[in-house]
């Protein structure tokens, strides 16, 4: 049988879209050894995706690359991880998708060994069935190696911030059906998985295309809800205006299996800045909707992206956003350094900051965000909190599981590996680092 190898850089999304085409080149006869795990990071030098590897005594006949096109470094990895990987296997077929290739089909078509490039995701039914497969996915039931699945539900981005490349290579806004959504958690949640991240390009416009009022996000949610099974739902990253009244009352009326999470992307914290990047807030809007979470929920986490470093920023506009971030009180900031992307307004602004200074910026916005987190974890400690086990073989040697919280944090605590993939209620004892700990 054919060997397959799928390498998946980037986002959420991407992995959704990879395990789709792996379930389809599996009926198609292909196989995927799983025997060590190769670990992409992405520009936040933070996992992007574990991709199981074929054994070194195997060839794979065909490599799927899913590229990130996020930043130019993106760009650098994906293009260095095809070339190394034509090297290593120079008799495997190459398949480049994902943002990348959209951005620079014909570029990507020049790497070596590339057989064919899905310059556009929604080609995937049609690329497996010009390789022979005559009933195409309609969604996943599995997810490799994980104990959590990715489910797209939206797709594209209409927002158009001065900054971003996303909406030139995903311009189409689309949802998918509630009832195919349901189906598809139907099939992964009676395989065993026990919690469902719901994503998309922009998650909250989930249904804005189709003018309906009965056709949204948290319309979504409350029909996953009514699944038996024992899972919680997470949701992947939201713009702070879309964390509505409703999406709050739903989230507070079930606790036990919504998770208290909201990564909700903040960006700048400088009103100025954040003109200049097209945002839809101001930052006392932004901190607004943080506080009304908090409000509402009982000691959710509040994650968040910041860029540092975008064109014309000043040290006083790098203080807005250390303060804002103050004032929203995260429990995680992800710090990336700006970016230009070709074809995007901010690519041709003047003023561009230094990368000594930017660089500075990063490691102080870090610090702070390091600071805030111990300052949520200290508030969660005696907290019990819902805990997702996923690593039973790291800490074997001492009876000790990982796993992950409802609130978006790893927690360990003395377990056996019959905990594997269940939600386990850890009352939290102490924070160690990025970690907490605490007993079943």
């Amino acid at each position: 049988m054919p060997v397959l190898k799928i390498v998946t850089l980037g986002c959420k999304v991407n992995q959704y879209e990879s395990e789709y085409a792996r379930e389809g080149l599996r009926r198609l006869g292909y196989i995927e050894l799983t025997e060590t795990k190769e670990v992409f990071a992405n520009e936040n030098d933070e996992l992007a995706d574990g991709v199981w590897r074929a054994s070194a005594k195997e060839s794979p006949d065909l490599i799927l690359v899913n590229t990130c096109t996020v930043t130019a470094g993106s760009e650098a990895k994906c293009r260095k991880l095809i070339r190394r990987l034509a090297k290593e296997h120079p008799q495997a077929e190459i398949v480049v998708m994902g943002c990348y290739a959209a951005r620079a089909a014909e570029e990507v078509r020049g790497l070596p060994n590339v057989g064919e490039v899905i310059a556009d995701k929604r080609e995937l039914p049609d690329f497996l069935s010009r390789r022979g497969l005559h009933e195409v996915p309609d969604g996943i039931s599995a997810f490799a190696g994980r104990h959590r699945a990715w489910i797209k539900v939206q797709d594209g981005c209409g927002q158009r911030c001065s900054y971003c490349i996303v909406p030139l290579v995903r311009p189409h806004l689309s949802s998918r059906p509630i009832h195919e959504v349901l189906a598809e958690i139907r099939r992964i949640t009676a395989a065993g998985f026990a919690e469902i991240v719901l994503t998309g390009i922009h998650l909250g416009h989930y249904g804005l295309e189709q003018n309906d009022s009965n056709v949204n996000l948290v319309r979504l949610m409350r029909s996953v809800l009514e699944i038996d099974g024992s899972f919680r739902i997470r949701l992947s990253s939201i713009e702070a205006p879309e964390v509505t009244k409703e999406l709050l009352d739903l989230t507070a009326e079930r606790p036990d299996r919504i998770c208290p999470h909201f990564h909700v992307p903040m960006q700048s914290g400088s009103d100025r800045i954040l003109r200049l990047m097209r945002r839809r807030q101001s930052s006392s809007q932004f901190v607004e909707r943080c506080l009304a979470i908090r409000e509402r929920l009982d000691l959710p986490a509040l994650t968040t992206d910041a860029i540092v470093g975008f064109p014309g920023e000043t040290e006083a506009d790098f203080a807005e956003t250390c303060a804002t971030a103050e004032k929203a009180g995260f429990s995680k900031i992800h710090v990336f350094r700006f970016s230009p992307r070709q074809g995007t307004p901010a690519a041709e602004m003047p003023n561009r900051v230094p990368q000594r200074i930017y660089q500075d910026w990063a490691t102080n916005l870090g610090r702070l965000g390091e600071r805030l987190q111990s300052d949520y974890f200290r508030q969660l400690e005696g907290k019990t909190l819902q805990t997702l086990v996923e690593d039973v073989r790291t800490c074997a040697a001492s009876n000790e599981v990982r796993g992950s919280a409802d609130r978006f944090m790893t927690v360990a605590f003395s377990g056996g590996a019959e905990l594997e993939g269940k939600l386990i209620g850890v009352k939290i004892v102490a924070a160690e680092g990025n970690l907490l700990r605490g007993t079943a």
